[in-house]
């Protein structure tokens, strides 16, 4: 079995260190980036008089999918109404604007900008006026020929108001000449291509869809006679819903007048899905609570076991286990059950920082990973680390940690990393930075180990990632091996839609 790991026994080569220092703090590689951002959180919440408040809590336990922006759409049958703003759902929402959202459904979401820029106006859900009625979405994912897309509706007339791609299905839908809602919907979702998970919400009407792939998770609960959809378990969790099945891929559901039905508008007449599911890995790796059943699978045990693989393919002496919080805490806890070595908090994390903070002086920059992170140095004083990772991006924060760690005692410091390197982009909305700024993707490991300041590094295979599941399915790995099922159109670019800059400068006078 292939896997990645070097040790600091090589003789070191002349110059190495300095000159790769040097590399890449002048490069983008020198950019902040703790880990790949989180994505989006979506709910939907039908028939229950307290839809709402329930979205609202169910928002707050995904949080985690992302912090820019939260908000939510209602109904009550003859009116939609939609509240949305800028940060957490605790800053968004107050009790009064929750009594003001009335209504029967409720779709909310959480965001985090794959697509487009961190603007209120890109704050979802998104609410259109179209002659099928009035419409609110909500999307997780990132389209891959959405820019193609809009060129070809503003070249139709098509006046776009935000700079997301979610927008592009909005228009598909407005523009179709269909009857029915539905067939507008579906003939819409046939024209675009790449990850999405999705509820949109009518005066009469819920829909939930998920791609034909099925990168994006999204799972059905219930309470008592009320459906809830939820990209993660741990939503059903908080407001006590019972989780009855995943959102199949390429499925959609219709909810109207209490009455679920399920289509399959990708199938062929055998009932047989033309396209082949590649659930996002990185779900289970990094994004996703380990509270969360994920694709039908423990997220708790997909950890454990990457962290037991880990221990068995790249042993290390150490006296203490130690995890890089939060989202390596359970690999950490399998790679110490398997190995032996106790585990033990050697990084404290704080919950309480924004997500981005002003670095004005060089000579204060090195603040940016004490904000976040701190050691107990009672616990690594004069021992020997095995500091579990799920990542690696830029490697910065790593060097950073690194070096609290050797401040605060520690003797030695071996990494061990729950995934292999990531080499390449995802266009499947996981905001991982392009191969020009992954370190993986332009540094031997030796080179990477020095940067970092570490005395050995080891990556798991990716034959022991994919082990570590107890199911048989097919993953999308190409984060780590570049073999994407659906690639980008020419014109794909996830930052940079028409005018981008000038709404950026609009919304901030």
């Amino acid at each position: 079995m292939k896997h990645y790991q070097i040790n600091n026994k090589l003789k070191d080569m002349p110059g190495i260190q300095e000159e790769l220092q040097i590399t890449l703090e002048r490069s983008n590689l020198a950019r902040e980036q703790v880990c790949p951002r989180e994505e989006c959180g979506v709910v939907g919440i039908y028939g229950n008089r307290y839809a709402a408040n329930l979205a609202y809590f169910a928002l707050y336990a995904l949080q985690h999918r992302g912090q820019e922006s939260a908000g939510i759409a209602t109904t009550n049958g003859e009116n939609l109404y939609r509240y949305a703003g800028m940060g957490q759902v605790s800053q968004v929402f107050n009790e009064d604007k929750i009594k003001a959202l009335e209504g029967y459904a409720a779709i909310g979401h959480n965001r985090y900008s794959t697509s487009g820029a961190s603007l209120y106006r890109n704050a979802q859900p998104l609410r259109v006026y179209t002659h099928h009625g009035t419409i609110a979405l909500a999307h997780n994912g990132n389209l891959t020929n959405a820019n193609s897309l809009r060129t070809e509706l503003e070249n139709q007339g098509s006046i776009f108001h935000t700079t997301i791609d979610s927008e592009v299905i909005v228009h598909l839908l407005a523009k179709s000449t269909a009857s029915t809602l539905l067939d507008a919907f579906t003939e819409a979702m046939q024209k675009v291509q790449g990850a999405y998970s999705l509820v949109l919400l009518s005066t009469h009407c819920m829909i939930a869809m998920r791609d034909p792939h099925g990168f994006r998770p999204l799972v059905i609960g219930k309470i008592e006679t009320s459906i809830v959809f939820a990209s993660e378990t741990c939503a059903l969790d908080i407001i006590d819903a019972e989780y009855i099945r995943d959102v199949e891929p390429g499925e959609l559901i219709v909810i109207e007048e209490g009455k679920m039905t399920s289509y399959f508008p990708f199938h062929n007449e055998k009932g047989e899905n033309t396209h082949t599911p590649n659930l996002c890995i990185f779900e289970h790796i990094y994004f996703a609570r380990p509270d969360s059943y994920l694709f039908k699978e423990s997220v708790y045990d997909f950890r454990i076991n990457l962290g037991k693989q880990l221990a068995r393919e790249a042993p290390a002496n150490g006296d203490i286990v130690v995890p890089v919080p939060d989202s390596s805490v359970v690999a950490a806890i399998g790679y110490s059950q398997e190995s032996g070595i106790p585990y033990a908090t050697g990084l404290v994390r704080s919950h309480y920082i924004g997500r981005t903070f002003i670095e004005p002086e060089q000579k204060i920059r090195d603040f940016s990973a004490k904000v976040k992170y701190n050691t107990v140095s009672a616990a690594v004083k004069g021992k020997r680390i095995v500091i579990i990772d799920d990542s690696i991006m830029r490697g910065t924060t790593s060097k950073k940690i690194i070096k609290m760690l050797r401040k605060g005692g520690a003797t030695e410091i071996h990494m061990r990393i729950s995934a292999p390197p990531t080499r390449f982009p995802c266009y499947y909305g996981i905001d991982i930075p392009t191969s020009q700024e992954l370190i993986a993707a332009n540094f031997s490991l030796e080179e990477i180990r020095k940067f970092i300041g570490v005395d050995s590094l080891a990556y798991l295979s990716e034959e022991g990632m994919i082990a570590s599941s107890t199911r048989k399915i097919n993953f999308c790995k190409a984060c780590f091996n570049g073999n994407y099922i659906t690639p980008p159109d020419k014109n794909y670019d996830t930052k940079q839609f028409p005018l981008i800059k000038e709404m950026q400068m609009e919304e901030n006078i």
